[in-house]
């Protein structure tokens, strides 16, 4: 089930960018320095400073990199396919998952896949 943000997005049908933060509990044993407070200022400031209009984050806490069923990440996959994500940004690829053959398929296909149809349709 869709959180109410993303049912917001939704309802708006305005394109966002998303920043997407991830940590594990394993992750949180590395310091702060991948915290989701430092994560979001990270991005915040990233997409302020590269002129990014309409910044929405969301993220995951407390969920393993090797298991893509986390909810913020459902969300955004959801927004995905609804065509209302115009740019994903993460401060790294490991924040996607650490599964890199399933975080390669994923940029190659499903955001690919979303373009490709965007293309042909104009829209």
């Amino acid at each position: 089930m869709a959180s109410q943000l993303t049912t917001n997005i939704i309802k708006i049908g305005e394109p966002v960018d998303i920043l997407y933060g991830r940590l594990s509990q394993e992750d949180d044993h590395a310091g702060d320095s991948n915290s989701i407070v430092n994560q979001r200022s990270y991005l915040e400031k990233y997409a302020a400073d590269n002129g990014f209009q309409n910044p929405v984050f969301m993220a995951d806490d407390g969920y393993s990199g090797t298991n893509f069923d986390r909810p913020a990440w459902q969300d955004i996959v959801t927004l995905i396919e609804a065509g209302l994500v115009r740019t994903l940004i993460v401060k790294d690829m490991s924040r996607l998952g650490r599964e890199y053959l399933k975080v390669g398929e994923l940029t190659e296909t499903l955001w690919t896949r979303t373009q490709k149809a965007d293309r042909e349709t104009g829209c």
